[in-house]
């Protein structure tokens, strides 16, 4: 890993289990995905008291490098792994979608499977991988984590809360629409918040160790991705010797017509049973505090660079 030069200003929220949020969904292409990008902070928000889900699009079967092994084995294999890995973070929940690895495209199916665990599981923030290619960390952009995410994004919004969206959701399976509050995106450009894992690292260890399929059970791993938590924790603005894993925020629960006083209903959610209402003014006070927030990352992002590592989470 190339030596970074310390940030020296504070770019990220930390975030507070104090913030209300009682559910969450993770949505990720592949077994283990979850555990590389975000198993420390499923274990913070689990020992937080949130109720969390995972929801796992493919089943991994062209990951890892023994030909011997048939890929409906490894697919059977890495479901084993993914369950035994969530168990170490107080995850239970786990549902595989058992879609092709590698070959994964953001159909329109797969925003219906998507639409059908959240509303089924009605978290109020989705995390998932971003649809943005990162060009500076390439293999961390996998093309079934850039059509992951961008199914999970358009599940988020605009089908989970439309009615009208997959109508067969409703009408066969009585499943009601649901507004998503917030969506996380993991690896994404201008991350904005960070959990400090530092009381939870050795769980997301142990997740990985999990994944023994894919290479996990080794001590040279454990040292990387305790290198890439610190460095994270430093760009994040945190005391020394912290770690972290952090994700860009999305605000989702409602969106804004005009930048007044007065309160308006997000036109999509008209006749739906959970209604979010939002205020103007406080919503336009945010955005104006994101985009001074994201100007100062700009200018500070001249000054540093994130770590180039990659690992299995990268293929």
């Amino acid at each position: 890993m190339a030596t970074v030069p310390r940030r020296e200003c504070s770019l990220s929220t930390i975030w507070s289990p104090d913030d209300g949020v009682e559910r969450v969904l993770f949505v990720t292409a592949h077994p283990d995905d979850v555990d590389f990008g975000s198993a420390g902070t499923v274990a913070a928000f689990t020992r937080s008291g949130l109720e969390v889900a995972y929801c796992i699009v493919t089943d991994g079967d062209a990951g890892g490098s023994d030909r011997s092994v048939s890929r409906s084995e490894m697919a059977a294999i890495r479901r084993q792994e993914q369950n035994d890995a969530a168990s170490e973070v107080g995850v239970m929940d786990v549902t595989f979608l058992g879609y092709p690895d590698g070959k994964l495209q953001p159909t329109f199916e797969l925003r219906r499977d998507i639409t059908r665990v959240i509303r089924s599981f009605r978290p109020q923030r989705v995390v998932t991988q971003s649809p943005e290619r990162v060009w500076d960390r390439i293999i961390a952009s996998h093309p079934d984590h850039l059509a992951a995410g961008e199914a999970a994004t358009c599940a988020v919004y605009p089908d989970a809360r439309n009615p009208f969206s997959h109508p067969e959701l409703l009408d066969e399976e009585g499943l009601e629409p649901h507004t998503v509050e917030e969506l996380w995106l993991m690896v994404a450009p201008e991350a904005d918040i960070a959990v400090d894992i530092a009381d939870t690292f050795e769980q997301k260890i142990k997740a990985l160790r999990c994944h023994k399929s894919q290479g996990t059970n080794n001590d040279a791993l454990a040292d990387r991705i305790r290198e890439w938590a610190t460095e994270t924790a430093r760009n994040s603005g945190m005391p020394e010797g912290s770690l972290a894993e952090s994700f860009r925020v999305v605000h989702t629960a409602g969106d804004v017509r005009r930048l007044a006083g007065e309160q308006v209903v997000d036109e999509n959610l008209v006749g739906v049973k959970d209604v979010v209402v939002v205020d103007v003014a406080d919503v336009a006070h945010r955005r104006a505090n994101d985009l001074r927030t994201r100007r100062a990352r700009q200018d500070c992002g001249r000054h540093s660079q994130q770590p180039q590592g990659h690992s299995q989470f990268d293929r």
